[in-house]
């Protein structure tokens, strides 16, 4: 399979997979709902207006350009991509790359059409393609739900300023596009001198800071 097939298998594969399982959580749980699948993984259904992992980001005008900024990223990452299949680089390069691509995509999909397509799912279960959506273009708010609270107690006091203080691991609720995102960065960590030549050493770190923005 050419670098370039498996660029597009990934991100339709990573893309579809990603909105199947928003659309589902979306369409079957109540905000708030929780089912337990094992002690240690957990759905938890919660929507957020902001950055991965359910950072907030400035209210209206802050998800506005947030939204905006993605967008932008993801036409860098294109060329990014696009770069690496001339060069012929490592597969799992254009796995990574590809991944960041599919993460970012995913979240722009909630952020753009989400408010217009939805309605609220606050007290019951939404409906696809309301009469009543709950916002506006590029307003929709990202859907989260996987949730590994792997360990949960207090920290030892000795710890400065959070000691004594109860603390889960993990604790971010997060979705599929967010984990793409974080993958992609790992792979590209493992196969770095594949993926940034020593001549790209700069662009290594601005991509990387870049893709932990999205």
């Amino acid at each position: 399979m050419s670098k370039k097939n498996i660029a597009i298998l990934t991100i339709l594969i990573a893309i579809i997979l990603d909105q199947v399982i928003k659309i589902y959580v979306k369409t079957n749980f109540v905000l708030g709902e929780e089912v337990e699948v094992f002690s240690w993984f957990k759905i938890h259904f919660v929507e957020n207006n902001g950055m991965a992992m359910g950072f907030e980001f400035g209210g209206k005008g802050g998800k506005l350009f947030l939204t905006l900024f993605r967008i932008v990223a993801v036409g860098a990452i294109i060329y990014w991509l696009a770069g690496n299949i001339k060069r012929k680089v490592h597969n799992a390069v254009i796995i990574g790359i590809s991944l960041i691509f599919s993460g970012a995509v995913g979240n722009i999909i909630d952020s753009i059409f989400y408010g217009v397509i939805f309605d609220s799912s606050e007290h019951k279960v939404a409906t696809l393609f309301a009469d009543k959506p709950y916002g506006e273009l590029f307003h929709g708010k990202v859907v989260d739900m996987f949730y590994f609270p792997i360990w949960s107690g207090n920290l030892p006091e000795w710890i400065p300023f959070v000691g004594g203080d109860l603390f889960t691991f993990f604790q971010y609720i997060f979705n599929p596009a967010d984990s793409y995102i974080t993958i992609g960065v790992a792979i590209l960590f493992i196969f770095s001198k594949q993926a940034f030549p020593k001549e790209d050493k700069k662009s290594e770190k601005k991509i990387t800071e870049t893709s932990s923005e999205i």
